[in-house]
């Protein structure tokens, strides 16, 4: 090559001489690796309402698991937007954008809200035993629906044997 750099050169070779580190831009998060944490939180979230002898305490484990399976689904997906005049959406209303096969639970948690909300508050006989049993159950298959949905396998967390 001659004394002289053409400009094409010159771009070139600074293309070649990768960034410093301090100026890398920080890698987005994967959105698997956000969707396989969402998703085992939920196991976990499940597995201390199964644990839980609180009414209560069970129906609102079980809706914050099912509340972690719909995040996980936004986090696979393309992003939608979350926010309508300046006011944010609930992922009950999002799930049902990000995916349409979804629309039916979606319904069934958001109706729920309420609910989880008053037990969360100490309301007396905000959730009845039964409430809390048949939620778990629910919630226990749309976490597994999401797993199937996004191709993710996973395996249900088993309860923590108490120390003797």
């Amino acid at each position: 090559m001659s004394g002289t750099m053409t400009a094409r050169g010159v771009h070139s070779a600074a293309q070649s001489v990768p960034p410093s580190p301090r100026h890398r831009p920080m890698p987005a998060p994967r959105p698997a690796h956000t969707a396989v944490g969402q998703l085992h939180a939920a196991r976990m979230g499940l597995a201390e309402a199964a644990e839980a002898t609180s009414p209560a305490v069970r129906y609102v484990c079980a809706h914050l698991a099912a509340l972690r399976a719909a995040a996980a689904v936004l986090a696979s997906r393309e992003p939608v937007e979350t926010h309508r005049r300046g006011r944010p959406r609930s992922v009950w209303v999002l799930l049902p954008e990000a995916e349409p096969a979804l629309r039916e639970w979606a319904a069934f948690f958001a109706a729920g809200a309420d609910k989880r909300a008053a037990a969360e508050a100490g309301l007396p006989r905000a959730v009845t035993p039964r409430e809390a049993e048949e939620l778990l159950h629910d919630a226990g298959v749309f976490v597994s629906l999401v797993e199937d949905t996004l191709g993710i396998t996973s395996q249900p967390t088993l309860p923590i044997p108490e120390a003797s």
